[in-house]
C-alpha cells in the first residue's frame, strides 16, 4: 500500500518532467532552427523516448503499457481472411458503391429535371 502511494505521490513530478521534456523539444527545435533537420530530428526523438520512459513510469503509464500488450495478444487471436477471400470482399464493395453511385446520380438528374420543369 505504501508503495502505491509514494507512486502516486511522484506521479505529479513525473509528469512535470515529462511537460519539461516536451517543452524543451519545442523550444529546442525552434531555437536551433538554423541546425540541420537531421540533428534535431534526432535530439527530438531521444528527447521523446525519455519522456515516454519517464511516462511509462507511472501508474497511467503502467496501464497504457498494458493495454498494449493486452492488444497485441488479442491481434494474435483474430482470423484474417485469405487472399481470395479479401479480394471477394473488395469487388463486393466496389459493386455496391457503383450501384449506389449509380442510383443516386438517376435520382440527382430526375430531380434537377422536375426542378426544372416546375421553375420554368
Amino acid at each position: 500500500m505504501s508503495s502505491e502511494a509514494s507512486a502516486s505521490r511522484f506521479d505529479g513530478l513525473k509528469w512535470v518532467v515529462v511537460a519539461v521534456l516536451v517543452g524543451a523539444g519545442v523550444y529546442g527545435n525552434s531555437y536551433f532552427a538554423d541546425e540541420s533537420v537531421l540533428y534535431r530530428v534526432l535530439a527530438l526523438l531521444v528527447l521523446a523516448v525519455v519522456a515516454g520512459l519517464v511516462a511509462l513510469q507511472t501508474a497511467q503509464g503502467a496501464q497504457f503499457w498494458d493495454l498494449v500488450k493486452g492488444s497485441r495478444t488479442e491481434i494474435r487471436k483474430v482470423v484474417w481472411p485469405s487472399q481470395q477471400e479479401a479480394r471477394q470482399t473488395t469487388l463486393i464493395v466496389v459493386a455496391f458503391v457503383l450501384i449506389v453511385g449509380l442510383l443516386l446520380w438517376g435520382l440527382d438528374s430526375l430531380l434537377g429535371w422536375l426542378v426544372s420543369l416546375v421553375i420554368g
